[in-house]
């Protein structure tokens, strides 16, 4: 009888134990949760991401009257800027956490562990993206509260809403590759500070329409406080960006790998195409239309009406670029109010509220708008609510009283319009006092002022500026009726504000009569 002898090539496996592979990516996900978690418990993490929700929030709960209409192709730019102090923490915290080992003397240990090396950074890499993604809800939450606004206005951009959770993204990547490249703890400080240097170089050649200014992940200014601009008239690539910053993010972290010693197929391929999705998206940036762009600007300058749709409201038309055409109805409203006061003709009058922006020395920039010459023509700009809205009754006012917008160009310090202008604004506004003293440029009801309008403001003298003072203390249907029944002389360059007073009911001004505009 022959004794048989039987060899095992691996030893036993116990029956439900997955695979080596299975088991190895498993490994790296529990010390990627734990890298992430140990992240949290980092000082600087918490400090600025507690700054970075409180700002979000005071600025939601701000009760700015024009917050009420925001323009949502800001709003979009306005959440890249917010995320940039908590992705500089993760940046250093990332850093701080793959050299942690080596700043406790614990580097040889590594050494008997089954993990390689490369598998670990591969865990701290993944242990940035929760923080990223926790800046996508944060974003997502600001931006949908603005847009669920009844105001809101326009539309926002996926790629532009991507570039803050991508910069965070960005920063936590960075910080692990220059632990892998440049094991020392002051590196990440100097790279931010460089960093900064360089994104402000690319953002100015940005600004100067140069597509390589957007070769910079982050890109300053989105936010410049001008009025806003249509979507088509912003020319910039913001789909083509957030490609070219993934695939950087990605591209950056195979390095990485790669410098750790995972030079695997999958780590390659991954490198690979990372490589061309970069380079992808850095010719989908360069390749803008700049002429057809300029001639788009100039065209919504110059001839908005080629670009506008209208609509009519009790006899009046309201002509707005696509995105604001929702916003009509509370022109019409302002335009229903203040001609409800006037007198003679113009209490009929048809007039046409035009839309209009000063693109072509570029978006987002302090620009005055010409008042126009033509009769019935009135002037209205991109931003709503707040001080906006009183300030487009004086140009209504204006072209109901003088005819035109252009007016406010004569020397009407020395006659009663301008008196009868700020009663047409003032006589049916819930807070009269109050909005007399926002729509004038230095905050006062009393002396001589500028009220502030869409086009040129209007300038008022002491004297009309008690004559209006004295018409807010009367009964709002008395002095109406006494301003339909006196339209003639109101709107007339031959009478002084003193006999306006007195055609009014109210006591004359003791100022001087014959002050010039300027005083």
């Amino acid at each position: 009888m022959s004794a048989t002898t039987a060899t095992l090539a691996d030893p036993a496996r116990t029956l439900g134990e997955p695979p080596r592979e299975a088991r190895r990516v498993r490994a790296v996900l529990d010390l990627a949760r734990f890298e992430a978690r140990e992240l949290l418990y980092q000082a600087p993490m918490l400090v600025f991401f507690v700054l970075y929700a409180g700002f979000i929030v005071l600025r939601l709960m701000s009760r700015d009257g024009m917050d009420a209409y925001p323009v949502l192709n800001t709003v979009d730019r306005r959440t890249q800027m917010t995320p940039l102090l908590f992705a500089v923490a993760l940046l250093v915290c990332a850093n701080a956490a793959v050299l942690r080992s080596r700043k406790h003397g614990t580097v040889q240990q590594f050494g008997v562990l089954a993990m390689e090396p490369w598998r670990r950074i591969l865990a701290h890499l993944l242990s940035v993206v929760p923080y990223a993604a926790l800046t996508a809800v944060a974003v997502a939450v600001e931006f949908g509260w603005e847009a669920l606004k009844p105001g809101a206005v326009g539309h926002g951009s996926f790629g532009e809403l991507a570039i803050g959770p991508l910069t965070v993204l960005f920063a936590g990547v960075v910080g692990v590759l220059l632990a892998c490249l440049l094991p020392a703890p002051f590196v990440p400080l100097l790279f931010v500070i460089a960093f900064y240097v360089v994104a402000v170089l690319a953002s100015a050649v940005g600004d100067a329409g140069r597509w390589e200014g957007w070769l910079s992940p982050v890109v300053f200014g989105a936010d410049t406080g001008g009025d806003p601009v249509p979507s088509d008239l912003l020319g910039r690539p913001a789909g083509w960006h957030a490609l070219y910053v993934t695939a950087l993010c990605v591209l950056l972290a195979c390095a990485a790998l790669l410098v750790a010693g995972g030079r695997t197929r999958v780590v390659k391929a991954a490198t690979a195409l990372a490589l061309a999705a970069v380079t992808a998206g850095a010719i989908g940036q360069s390749a803008q239309d700049t002429a057809g762009l300029a001639a788009a600007r100039t065209t919504a300058s110059d001839s908005p009406q080629k670009v506008q749709s209208c609509a009519t409201h009790d006899g009046s038309w309201y002509c707005a670029f696509p995105e604001w055409s929702g916003v009509r109805s509370e022109w019409a409203e302002v335009v229903g109010r203040v001609r409800s006061l006037a007198g003679g003709d113009a209490a009929n009058a048809s007039l046409t509220v035009r839309q209009r922006i000063d693109a072509r020395d570029g978006v987002e920039v302090d620009a005055s708008l010409t008042p126009s010459t033509v009769p019935g023509r009135v002037t209205v700009g991109t931003r709503w609510g707040g001080n906006r809205v009183p300030e487009f009754a004086v140009g209504v006012a204006t072209v109901l009283v003088a005819g035109t917008e252009a007016a406010t160009e004569e020397e009407m310090c020395r006659d009663a319009r301008p008196v009868t202008i700020m009663w047409l604004v003032l006589g049916a506004d819930p807070t009269p006092s109050d909005t007399f003293r926002h729509v004038r440029l230095d905050d006062s009801t009393e002396g001589s002022g500028s009220v502030l309008a869409p086009t040129n403001g209007l300038s008022m003298t002491a004297a009309q500026t008690t004559v209006v003072r004295e018409l807010l203390e009367r009964p709002r249907a008395e002095v109406t009726a006494r301003v339909k029944a006196h339209w003639a002389e109101l709107t007339s360059t031959a009478t002084s504000p003193a006999e306006a007073a007195k055609l009014l009911g109210v006591a004359a001004p003791q100022e001087t009569e014959g002050q010039s505009c300027e005083e």
